[in-house]
């Protein structure tokens, strides 16, 4: 999350961010969209996938446009403090008949103007980490504030039981499959439902729920606390996921090349379009993160042609990762958490890459679930919080805490379908911070930066869809998700 990819000051080359956001992007989203592309068909999937990479670009290059004119307003504010007390210092030195006292009013009027001809494009330069929350609190009104902490809370409670999903469900799918597929003592195909044994009288269900109740106990604790990711556990885990990533990538090209790929996707199926759109919206979430990502980059000069071509290779490794999984395996056969295929001894024949892949969920969300867990606390108390108050020690240690780690446990508790948690909270608060709140952002920057500036003053980070038109187009887009998901949940309820 925000905050988490490097201190303040410490500065990386573009390389290194590009880098960072990549691996930022390509996360848990990553393993879900399989089984996603597999439901509905792989040319509405591609075709899916290419418009929502564009959008997200489109909304990325909003976000950077709003962190250059959130900049450019924090260093005019301290160009202004600094004037006023260079104006103070002169004016007590001169006699009140000597020197007229002006409007300051009148000196607001005329120093932005005056500013940026002298400074040139250097205002707009982003240098000070200005977050998503505080650029809203910057361009949007109190209504508009409270509505994107929302916004981000929703998110980050989807986030949190995503999590609290998929690491008990990857540890129940590998024990208590591990007598018989680690002994190839199944058949390949054997399906399990939650109502069948794990441990002797124990269900499966019952194994994911004392699991649940295990992760519970191991890293619930943390959101009492304040905890930190340091450089070497970012790097340990980013490693860890590319070996897994490079291992279910070769394994399914080299089943496919000897003929064995059992996958015969579809051309399209539009029923399996609701889930694909929360998948992949939530697959390339990383708007709420780009002011800690970006901001530490030393050149900034040619930003917006990097993260295109972030997104161009992030494209190309989904395009991979998918068709290969849906070419290497039946569609009704692909789990959840695509890592969980290859706990198969018919596909891996190494006990210990088996294991590993199983396991490499539970390693990689781990070591994220206690710093997202914090982050939704602190958005918890900044949305209550009141200017110059503070919380009761109860509240602040207490109520707080158990207010973020209780609802996506419950959730949790209740459902360990990964595809669907994915898809309502991309669908939903995904398509809110992916697309709405980057569209009034760039708007009202925009407006504002004309009023402080003039209407010739020119964004440096300025989007290359700066004409007004693709703000409405994000806003009409979102509207379509948002509407098209909740259609289709209720026609499916109906037919329930």
């Amino acid at each position: 999350m925000a905050g988490e990819i490097t201190e303040t000051g410490e500065l990386y080359s573009p390389y290194v961010g590009l880098v960072y956001m990549f691996n930022l992007i390509v996360g848990t989203g990553a393993l879900t969209m399989p089984k996603a592309f597999a439901t509905a068909g792989w040319l509405v999937s591609l075709v899916l996938l290419v418009f929502l990479g564009f959008m997200s670009f489109v909304t990325t290059t909003f976000v950077v446009e709003a962190m250059g004119a959130a900049n450019a307003q924090l260093r005019w504010k301290r160009m202004e403090a600094r004037q006023d007390e260079e104006d103070d210092s002169s004016s007590s030195s001169a006699s009140d008949s000597d020197v007229p006292a002006q409007d300051s009013h009148e000196r607001a009027e005329k120093r932005p103007i005056l500013s940026v001809q002298r400074r040139g494009s250097n205002l707009f330069e982003i240098t000070d980490r200005v977050e998503m929350g505080q650029m809203a609190s910057m361009f949007f009104n109190k209504v508009g504030v409270n509505l994107f902490y929302f916004c981000i809370i929703v998110y980050l409670y989807g986030d949190l039981a995503i999590y609290a999903a998929a690491v008990p469900f990857s540890l129940m799918q590998v024990t208590c499959s591990a007598l018989g597929n680690d002994s190839c003592g199944v058949e390949a195909d054997t399906k399990y439902n939650d109502t069948d044994p794990c441990w002797g009288p124990l269900r499966r269900m019952d194994a994911y729920r004392i699991y649940l109740a295990v992760f519970t106990l191991l890293l619930g604790p943390f959101t009492f606390f304040d905890v930190q990711k340091t450089k070497y556990l970012q790097i340990l885990t980013s490693l860890m996921r590319w070996i897994a990533f490079a291992i279910m990538i070769v394994l399914a090209l080299v089943r496919i090349a000897h003929g064995r790929g059992e996958g015969r996707p579809p051309l399209a199926d539009l029923s399996g379009i609701r889930n694909l759109l929360g998948v992949c919206v939530y697959s390339f979430m990383c708007q709420h993160s780009l002011p800690s990502l970006l901001t530490p980059v030393s050149s900034k000069r040619h930003l917006a042609r990097l993260v295109l071509l972030d997104y161009v290779l992030i494209l190309a490794f989904y395009g991979l990762l998918s068709f290969t999984a849906i070419f290497c395996f039946r569609g009704d056969s692909l789990l959840d958490m695509y890592t969980l295929n290859f706990a198969r001894c018919d596909v891996v024949g190494l006990a210990a890459v088996r294991l590993f892949l199983g396991l490499f969920p539970v390693f990689t969300i781990s070591t994220n679930f206690p710093i997202i867990a914090v982050t939704l606390r602190n958005n918890w108390k900044t949305l209550f919080h009141r200017e110059g108050g503070t919380y009761p020690w109860v509240v602040d240690r207490v109520v707080f805490p158990t207010i973020t780690l209780l609802p996506p446990v419950l959730v949790a508790f209740c459902t360990h379908d990964l595809e669907s948690l994915v898809g309502i909270t991309g669908a939903y608060a995904g398509t809110g911070i992916q697309y709405v709140i980057p569209a009034f952002l760039v708007y009202l920057c925009r407006k504002d930066t004309q009023l402080a500036f003039g209407y010739g003053t020119v964004n440096t980070h300025r989007s290359p869809f700066r004409h007004t038109f693709w703000v409405g187009f994000v806003l009409l887009w979102a509207f379509s998700c948002f509407f098209f998901v909740t259609a289709n949940i209720v026609l499916s309820e109906t037919k329930l």
